[in-house]
């Protein structure tokens, strides 16, 4: 029953939290960064290699229809865009009230003789952003009363679960609504893509700072909340366990490429140059990429992918193509751009490469062949823009899952390049050239199929220093930047598009 008691009102504890920082636009701002980062993170780190366990690759289909069904239907449809929203609000909320009778239930094997205290610790923690989240997004359009109510109504729920006996715990079990939930794990992720309060432009570089904090908070509770998890039952292979097991090896490495990328701009090699051949040498290689690859992969690999990029940057630079990725502003001195503004540009990438690899090569996915597996690639790279450093961490990141030569040369050699905006500025006959010059390198690769060794093999002390120093520095990245526009990067750059809906406050970005 105290545990009950614990989670309702972790629950209630998100109206005050509301009510205490209404009133302050760089709070709000917290606040976004806080439930952005700790719902976002819980979703992309815990549910979704539950859900790949349970439920294969078929899982991910439904979250990607609970993720973009809602902007394509608001697209299509502009007209109804306001009730294509609410819809998605509806559905998320629904699952998430859905979910509280499995937090009763969960509640009840915690209290158990052989259950553990973590197991109702990690209940009662996640449901601090979840309170939060739900006030701060219904509040603002259906007032307090009913968004009251939703939270009475999510801990009678509980409440429900937690005296309802196993029955009910077993008909809601995951292995039994597996895509259901998956659908509505995709609509909580749109809706938490999608900033609940408008703010005009000329907002959007405001009160960033106040944003990175919420954002470290919202990792120091997700941080908790794993550690809470895997303390409280065994996990697949493929979990956070893993993520920061990559992270602790990758560490070293890439401290050492940022070392590396100062010490070129140094000597010259600098963004903003009008020779095109050095340009394709910073966007392919850096040539900090290299660095990464030798340590983590190996030379073998490091050579191949020295060799490919050669090739491939003759081809761009022999044809004075462009690359369309500006560095914009950069700063003078050589190690602030080494570690500050390429740990801007880089920082989302390493991670979401990590989170990325971490989903697609879960035991659970069926790519065990070579060219299935350089077809999920391909279709990954094409709409995004992924750096040089980005392509060596998901290439270590899929090699250590098991994935084959091809594949891993795949990222390392096309990760920079391959995305629909480079490939818009190409000539037919570049892009033909190009493409069938990748081609013939992943055969020759497929032929050869070296093995990933690790060039270096650090003590674990020396590696958690690293990983420390790293995490300083990305934390300072979120703060300067804001998780919002942190996360924009990994698309071009681009701005987010507002979205219109009839009532004036309701705007919406991602």
């Amino acid at each position: 029953m105290f545990y009950l008691l614990a989670s309702c009102i972790a629950l209630l504890l998100g109206p005050l939290c509301y009510r205490l920082i209404a009133n302050g636009n760089g709070l709000q701002k917290g606040l976004d960064g806080f439930i952005f980062v700790s719902l976002g993170g819980l979703v992309l780190i815990h549910i979704l290699p539950e859900l790949l366990a349970h439920g294969g690759v078929l899982s991910l289909l439904f979250v990607v229809l609970g993720l973009w069904g809602p902007t394509a239907s608001e697209k299509l449809f502009h007209r109804y865009s306001e009730l294509t929203h609410n819809l998605t609000l509806v559905l998320g909320i629904g699952g998430l009230m859905l979910h509280t009778i499995t937090d009763g239930g969960a509640m009840v094997l915690a209290s158990q003789g052989n259950g553990t205290a973590l197991l109702a610790l990690g209940v009662v923690l996640h449901r601090l952003p979840v309170g939060l989240a739900i006030w701060w997004l219904l509040k603002p359009q259906i007032g307090a009363r009913w968004t009251l109510a939703i939270l009475l109504c999510m801990m009678l729920l509980t409440a429900l679960g937690y005296f309802g006996g196993a029955h009910i715990i077993e008909q809601l079990s995951l292995e039994n609504t597996v895509y259901l939930q998956a659908f509505v794990t995709g609509s909580i992720l749109h809706v938490v893509l999608h900033q609940p309060h408008g703010e005009s432009s000329n907002d959007d570089n405001r009160h960033e700072y106040q944003a990175g904090i919420g954002s470290l908070l919202g990792m120091a509770l997700l941080f908790v909340l794993l550690a809470v998890a895997d303390g409280g039952h065994d996990h697949e292979h493929h979990g956070s366990d893993q993520l920061l097991h990559w992270l602790m090896q990758l560490s070293p490495a890439i401290l050492l490429a940022y070392a590396v990328a100062a010490l070129r701009f140094r000597f010259g090699i600098q963004p903003g140059t009008s020779n095109t051949a050095m340009a394709w040498l910073q966007r392919l290689a850096g040539p900090e990429a290299l660095v990464v690859t030798a340590w983590m992969l190996g030379p073998v690999y490091a050579l191949a992918q020295a060799v490919g990029l050669l090739l491939l940057g003759a081809v761009f630079s022999t044809a004075e193509v462009k690359p369309v990725d500006p560095h914009g502003k950069t700063p003078n001195k050589a190690l602030a751009f080494g570690f500050s503004h390429l740990v801007d540009r880089s920082a989302p990438w390493v991670l979401l490469s990590l989170v990325l690899a971490n989903l697609i090569g879960h035991p659970s996915v069926p790519l065990a062949n070579p060219w299935l597996q350089a077809a999920v690639l391909v279709v990954v790279l094409l709409p995004m823009r992924f750096c040089n450093l980005g392509g060596a961490v998901l290439a270590m990141s899929l090699a250590f899952s098991g994935w084959s030569a091809p594949a891993v040369l795949l990222a390392l050699l096309a990760a920079p390049w391959l995305s629909l905006r480079q490939l818009s500025v190409m000539s037919l006959p570049i892009k033909v050239g190009a493409l069938a010059l990748l081609g013939a390198l992943l055969v020759v690769g497929a032929t050869l199929a070296p093995e990933a060794s690790p060039l270096f093999h650090l003590p674990h002390d020396v590696e958690w220093v690293a990983m420390a120093l790293l995490a300083l520095l990305f934390a300072a990245s979120l703060m300067r930047l804001g998780p919002r526009k942190f996360l924009r990067r990994l698309w071009h750059g681009r701005e987010a598009k507002a979205h219109h809906h009839p009532h004036g406050h309701h705007h919406h970005r991602h």
